[in-house]
């Protein structure tokens, strides 16, 4: 179990893996080695940004269409305030690479262990598809 001062900083991924409730699959998330940080400040702010490691590669300076399609789900980004609940984090998104995220509270039940910090449990709504999942991520503190 953890407190909300225990959460103070920032925190490099290590993981980030999805469950889909209906056939129970788990699968990566954002790819096998993802690139993420979460930051918690002590006024109650957080912010979130992962990208896969296999993300594609520009064929000019500027993305075409297609290209930012592919970047845009290939990423994961927010922003917004925190509050601690019965041992769980609320994220309360207030600005996101993804709108839909900012309608409802992100639960994220966690632990820590010294340097590592494991949210599981986190029910979802996979934004690339609407399929109902469950998170578990992994953490290591920067």
């Amino acid at each position: 179990m953890g407190s909300a001062a225990a959460l103070h900083g920032t925190w490099r991924m290590v993981s980030w893996t999805r469950r889909a409730v209906a056939t129970g699959v788990v699968t990566n998330a954002m790819g096998p080695d993802p690139v993420g940080y979460l930051s918690y400040h002590p006024d109650g702010r957080v912010m979130a940004v992962v990208v896969s490691r296999e993300r594609p590669a520009l064929k000019g300076e500027v993305p075409t269409d297609a290209e930012k399609v592919a970047l845009f789900d290939s990423m994961l980004a927010y922003a917004g305030t925190y509050t601690f609940e019965n041992g769980r984090v609320v994220h309360h998104v207030d600005a996101s690479w993804n709108p839909a995220w900012g309608v409802s509270d992100l639960i994220r039940p966690f632990s820590i262990d010294g340097n590592r910090l494991v949210i599981s449990g986190a029910p979802g709504v996979d934004p690339k598809n609407g399929e109902e999942v469950v998170y578990e991520l992994e953490f290591r503190k920067v």
